[in-house]
């Protein structure tokens, strides 16, 4: 009897066969800076005051599962509007996989530009929608004519749009974004995971555009082991979205770390505005570096350009001398030959600059 095939061949959709899995790098004992974490820890006397919240939790009890102390504490720091609804998620890919599932139908589109944060792409493919995907200028820059053509044809059912983009970390014109807005027959959503690095915000304009939605995280306010998002807009989309939700998706340790942590946000907004300081002291190093090109970020990452054909050893030699940060060369396209590096403390920083360019010199 000829063998048949795997029996997961048989009912797994051959759309999940086709993707892979997201990797993620073991650093073990490396400088990690591949991640876009935020490096600082909490002082010890901040950590005890925090364990002590939590030994009065009771873990037998399933969390609020609105987590409504949590979902005004959030909307306070991330002045919501008034008026707005927000929902939380387990992470920001938690959300996404919310928006995708409340419009999944029968070709029915999802759009974004090309590169940004993959998981646009592989979330609507593993939720049965088809990914549109409309390349980026030579700059990284949004085409307005090339997105709203793009819009046009596909009349998606969500735009995605990250701000600032992942993994280049600009900006995309605010009067682009806005064209794109206007002429999108569906939801747009603002991701605007890298907020504590910027100025730039279309959470004030939430409620003047009737298909905006915007969407925060607090992983890179340096609780990124806490896992958990923040989407906000209007209640007409955000009640129907919420109906996708799992029940208790907040857990109790996280409503309640997060909550302790806003208490002291001052302390978190401080580690943010350091970061930016030593972006821009970091971008500054790699631009008096020969052999490669860095891009201007408004994140807390900087991508770097190196010579054709010299991403994969510039990577290797980096990470044998102690540092981890992300090789997105092999993505292809406009990502060919780049690398990225998350900011980190300063001593970190130092120790990244000084592989590349030992890097560079061999």
């Amino acid at each position: 009897m000829t063998p048949g095939p795997r029996l997961s061949q048989r009912w797994i959709r051959p759309e999940i066969q086709a993707l892979s899995a997201y990797h993620v790098a073991d650093p073990g004992k490396l400088i990690k800076l591949d991640a876009m974490e935020n490096p600082y820890r909490w002082p010890s006397e901040l950590v005890e005051q925090w364990l002590e919240r939590l030994r009065a939790l009771e873990l037998n009890r399933y969390p609020d599962p609105t987590a409504r102390d949590l979902s005004e504490k959030l909307r306070q720091g991330m002045h919501v509007p008034e008026g707005m609804q927000v929902v939380l998620g387990n992470g920001s890919d938690e959300l996404i996989q919310m928006l995708s599932l409340a419009v999944a139908a029968a070709d029915r589109v999802i759009l974004s530009p090309e590169p940004t944060f993959v998981m646009y792409r592989m979330i609507a493919e593993v939720t049965g929608l088809r990914y549109q995907a409309v390349p980026l200028g030579d700059d990284f820059s949004l085409d307005t004519d090339v997105m709203l053509s793009a819009i046009e044809q596909t009349q998606p059912a969500i735009v995605f749009l990250a701000y600032p983009n992942n993994p280049t970390g600009n900006l995309f014109d605010a009067a682009t974004v806005e064209h794109v807005i206007q002429s999108s027959p569906g939801l747009v959503v603002l991701d605007e995971a890298y907020a504590p690095f910027t100025d730039a915000s279309f959470m004030s304009r939430l409620g003047e555009f009737p298909n905006l939605l915007v969407m925060r995280t607090v992983s890179k306010m340096g609780l990124a082991g806490l896992r958990l998002g923040l989407l906000a807009g209007p209640a007409e989309w955000l009640s129907e979205i919420d109906k996708t939700r799992l029940p208790y998706n907040i857990n109790v340790l996280t409503q309640a770390s997060v909550l302790f942590a806003l208490q002291h946000k001052g302390m978190l907004d401080a580690q943010a505005q350091q970061i930016r300081v030593d972006r821009a002291q970091l971008l500054q190093a790699l631009r008096g570096l020969d052999g490669i090109r860095p891009y201007a970020s408004e994140a807390n990452f900087i991508l770097f350009e190196t010579q054709h054909g010299e991403a994969d050893r510039v990577f290797a030699a980096v990470k044998e001398q102690g540092v981890l940060i992300k090789n997105l060369s092999s993505s292809g396209g406009r990502l060919r030959d780049c690398l990225r590096v998350t900011v980190g403390k300063k001593e970190e920083n130092q120790a990244f600059l000084e592989a590349l360019q030992n890097a560079l010199n061999t």
